[in-house]
């Protein structure tokens, strides 16, 4: 017990754990793991799912535990020694599953099951292993197995690769500028800046490519040459277009290998390309219905973004003198129109969004949609700044989770969720394990002493994966591999989490999450409805930019020949769906983390996708929302025991139609992002 790996006797012991511990906790689970393999698939052990849980399930859970203790910490506390560790260990650990779900033994045992014998839910999560066999390569020869299984490891290791590399690439680019250079950014952002500055020793300010530095920099700087500076910098991130050392970073050869080991992967399958394989365990289809998809949407957004596009130019020319914008003018063009159409500022919002009034409201709607309360909790973190929460209905807890905000050096960039652990109905002790969350965010510090504030965006980003959490959290099924967020169709998975983004546009729930950092005053319903009426402020053109990387990431699983530069395969997307395409020098796949070190290869259309599905559960509260715009408490409860307590125990669509009594409809998305048509039909 003296490593805390090891110690399964309540929430990770994030505080304690070393580098020094990952390797002998993995020897120790890994042959825990074996020896459990080797028993359930000896030829006297019942063909029982109860008995290979109790046994098998049991031994794996500790290792999932223990390893995403480990690769967590990977993503939010990296150091060089605990990055040692976990690449010392990722090919044994990447070499275990890939030999489980190949096992023959361990697949015929669960073929000779009887599904008469299971619950409901144990019947889905059976059907779900029996294809996970045949997609783990459990049917392939004896040579196509140890190939398989080699693809498995090495895609594993350059995966893990590709994400340092754009992690590195990011926190090693520093920028340091006078106050009178960052002239228009506003004052927090300066201070932040200057204080980082400080912090090193050296005068004036520090800027980076983190999100809460970057972005506000592109939006407000006046000074051009810097706007320009940033913008080379970051979108040339981890690529042969980088300046400098920073070129060592280069994802360029990691990108063709793990493309080229998707395809063999695939084709070993029996499968034409990886994108065909994807759609397996998927809503869609095939590559082809989701292709039809996205050019159906790029067709019906196109005109939209055409006149976004005249706008941005139209206001360019005439009060800004910029006749030729450049890439790293567009972010500040768009912001002085929006201030100048609407009378609108994103930094005189941000002023009312406090980081904590803003999770105290996301908590408020929630505890009232969701009939639920949430309350500070405590458990070990690996960062002062993180916080735990545990969520309870009628006294009784359905779960918990860990929220981690702000911004730092050696934190992957982005937001996410991610599980502890879910909800089981433990086969070994009968007792009911309550399910445990990771709710992951990149967010600005607050700066001397004033509490961090969070731009719309920022707020949209806690909701959305909050809403990822809640599905995780609110499950009531009680078999692991089907509870939360486990066995949900990939391209449904965004459903909960988009669909919580709707309440960022609620009056009747920002008016209980907004109080002004300097006088406390909430937010004006005059800047409300100005920034409602900006809500679609470019829509055409955002829809089109998530249309480009979905399009590009399946035609470059399904069409494009992985020996070849993928680079004009993007061009070709570029034409034929942007309005407005980006320099040549710009290298957005490399920093593509979603695709080569995420789980949404061939599948990044799941956020459009899911839009659909989320935008159509909304639409059932805007039906049924009281005069003053409230949801209604009753939908929430049946949104809640359709879609989130069932989680993946039963296919997506049947969650949704016992929501909603139908199949989902565009007309709800089209209508939310400004795009309606008339006669929109399904």
């Amino acid at each position: 017990m003296s490593n805390p790996l090891l110690d399964f006797s309540g929430l990770p012991a994030f505080d304690r754990i070393r580098p020094q511990h990952v390797e002998p906790a993995m020897d120790l689970l890994l042959e825990r793991a074996n020896q459990a393999l080797e028993r359930v698939t000896a030829a006297d052990f019942p063909a029982r799912w109860d008995a290979i849980a109790q046994v098998l399930d049991v031994a794996t859970e500790q290792l999932l535990l223990a390893w995403g203790a480990v690769a967590h910490l990977n993503s939010v506390a990296d150091t060089p020694p605990l990055r040692a560790a976990y690449n010392a260990a990722l090919p044994r650990v990447t070499e275990f599953w890939s030999r489980l779900g190949a096992d023959t033994r361990l697949y015929l045992k669960y073929q000779a099951i009887d599904p008469a014998a299971l619950s409901s839910e144990q019947r889905q999560a059976h059907a779900n292993a029996l294809r996970n066999f045949v997609l783990g390569g459990a049917q392939l020869h004896a040579e196509d197995k140890e190939r398989f299984a080699r693809i498995q490891e090495r895609e594993a290791e350059l995966s893990q690769k590709f994400s340092e590399n754009a992690l590195d690439a990011t926190d090693a680019f520093a920028c340091y500028v006078t106050a009178e250079e960052l002239d228009g950014v506003p004052a927090d952002v300066q201070q932040a800046a200057r204080a980082a500055a400080q912090a090193e020793g050296r005068e004036g300010c520090k800027l980076t490519l983190k999100m809460p530095c970057y972005l506000p920099v592109m939006q407000f700087a006046a000074r051009r040459e810097l706007r320009e500076a940033l913008y080379r910098a970051h979108a040339t991130r981890a690529s042969d277009q980088a300046e400098g050392d920073s070129r060592k970073f280069d994802n360029t050869a990691l990108i063709g290998e793990i493309l080229a080991l998707r395809r063999e992967e695939a084709r070993l399958l029996g499968y034409a390309n990886f994108g065909e394989l994807s759609m397996v365990p998927k809503m869609a289809q095939s590559p082809a219905e989701v292709i039809r998809f996205l050019r159906d949407l790029a067709r019906r957004a196109r005109p939209h973004a055409q006149k976004d596009l005249a706008d941005l130019r139209a206001f360019a020319a005439a009060h800004l003198g910029l006749n030729d914008p450049q890439a790293w003018d567009w972010y500040y063009i768009a912001e002085k129109l929006k201030q100048s159409r609407y009378a609108f500022s994103e930094q005189e919002l941000r002023e009312y969004f406090t980081a904590p009034k803003v999770l105290a409201g996301l908590f408020r709607i929630v505890e009232t949609l969701f009939e639920v309360s949430i309350r500070r909790d405590n458990a070990p973190a690996w960062d002062a700044a993180v916080e735990f929460y545990r969520i309870e209905r009628d006294g009784q807890l359905l779960g918990q989770f860990y929220l981690d905000q702000p911004a730092r050096t050696g934190k992957r960039g982005g937001a996410w969720a991610d599980v502890v652990r879910t909800r089981w109905l433990r086969p070994d002790t009968g007792a009911l394990q309550t399910p445990v969350a990771h709710l992951v965010c990149n967010f600005a510090a607050g700066v001397d002493g004033r509490p961090p504030l969070l731009t719309h965006d920022d707020v949209i980003t806690l909701f959305h994966e909050f809403g990822h959490g809640l599905q995780q959290m609110l499950t009531q099924v009680n078999e692991r591999d089907v509870s939360g967020i486990f066995g949900v169709e990939w391209d449904a998975v965004e459903l909960p989490s988009q669909f919580m983004e709707n309440f960022c546009w609620q009056w009747s729930v920002l008016e209980h999450m907004t109080a002004h950092v300097d006088t406390g005053a909430p937010l004006p319903r005059a800047l409300f409805d100005r920034m409602l009426a900006a809500r679609n402020f470019q829509s055409g053109m955002q829809t089109l930019r998530q249309i480009e990387f979905a399009l590009f990431d399946m035609l470059l699983h399904t069409e494009h020949d992985p020996t070849q530069d993928c680079m004009p395969l993007l061009a070709q997307v570029r034409d034929e769906v942007c309005v407005l395409a980006p320099p040549p020098f710009s290298r957005p796949v490399h920093t593509f983390s979603h695709i080569f070190a995420g789980g949404y290869a061939a599948g990044y259309y799941s956020y459009k996708w899911a839009e659909v599905l989320s935008a159509d559960a909304y639409a059932a509260f805007e039906e049924t929302a009281d005069s003053d715009g409230r949801p209604s408490v009753e939908t929430g409860r049946r949104y809640r025991q359709a879609i989130l307590e069932t989680g993946g125990s039963r296919p997506a669509m049947e969650s949704f139609k016992a929501f909603r009594g139908r199949e989902p409809r565009l007309d709800a998305l089209l209508r939310h992002q400004g795009m309606a048509e008339e006669g929109v039909g399904a």
